[in-house]
């Protein structure tokens, strides 16, 4: 019985492990530079086939521009600049990334979440209201983490949660995240719901809002717009 016991505790510590290891997987090879042209054939890993090592060079793992301001003349203020795998072939199955976030004042970074990544931010320039919500808690409220943040300044944003920075500042504002996928990709929760191809039933929309169909129809109709 007690033998039993211990094997059943072994095979949930097992599981356990293998879930809060959950991640892009380690690479077993110093690199696996993506390939944009599957015709030149090569191993298939992480959603990229990979370059052969002899054929790589310093090209595949460099990027530049970071220093130039994204464009943030939208409805939002901000721009997102990423450097993932799409953007450094030599990133493919390392586990990491970047982005440059550059905010016009009261610009925003609208509410969002990353389903593959972690994400640490630090700010450059200006000052930043930053925050995070959590999942459902116990009670079955969702708690919000939510900071000011000035130059200088780091706050992480765990993997999954849905999470949003805003310019408080009369002024531009800039920072910089690292992000712990070589593709965290990204979900903005507005763009989402209301923009989806095709549109999500209004009437689901109306009665998980609790709003009159007016303004889902209303909502749909801006993002739509925004995202055609």
């Amino acid at each position: 019985m007690q033998g039993a016991h211990l094997l059943l505790s072994s095979v949930i510590l097992a599981l356990a492990c293998s879930f809060a290891s959950a991640s892009d997987p380690d690479p077993v090879q110093d690199f696996c530079v993506a390939l944009n042209d599957t015709k030149t054939g090569g191993l298939f890993v992480n959603g990229k086939f990979c370059k052969d090592p002899k054929l790589a060079d310093a090209g595949d793992f460099f990027f530049s521009g970071l220093d130039k301001p994204g464009n943030t003349s939208n409805p939002v203020g901000s721009k997102v600049t990423p450097v993932a795998v799409n953007e450094i072939p030599g990133l493919n199955t390392l586990g990491i990334s970047l982005a440059r976030i550059d905010f016009l004042p009261y610009g925003l970074n609208p509410p969002h979440t990353h389903p593959r990544a972690t994400e640490i931010l630090v700010v450059v320039e200006g000052t930043l209201e930053v925050g995070f919500v959590t999942s459902n808690q116990q009670d079955g409220s969702n708690k919000l983490f939510t900071k000011i943040l000035n130059k200088g300044d780091v706050f992480v944003f765990p993997v999954g949660l849905i999470h949003f920075q805003f310019n408080r500042g009369h002024y531009n504002a800039l920072a910089f995240a690292g992000l712990s996928s070589q593709n965290p990709g990204v979900i903005t929760i507005a763009n989402a719901v209301f923009g989806s191809d095709p549109h999500i039933n209004p009437d689901v929309l109306t009665k998980a809002f609790q709003v009159d169909k007016n303004i889902i129809d209303y909502l749909q109709k801006q993002f739509w717009s925004d995202n055609s």
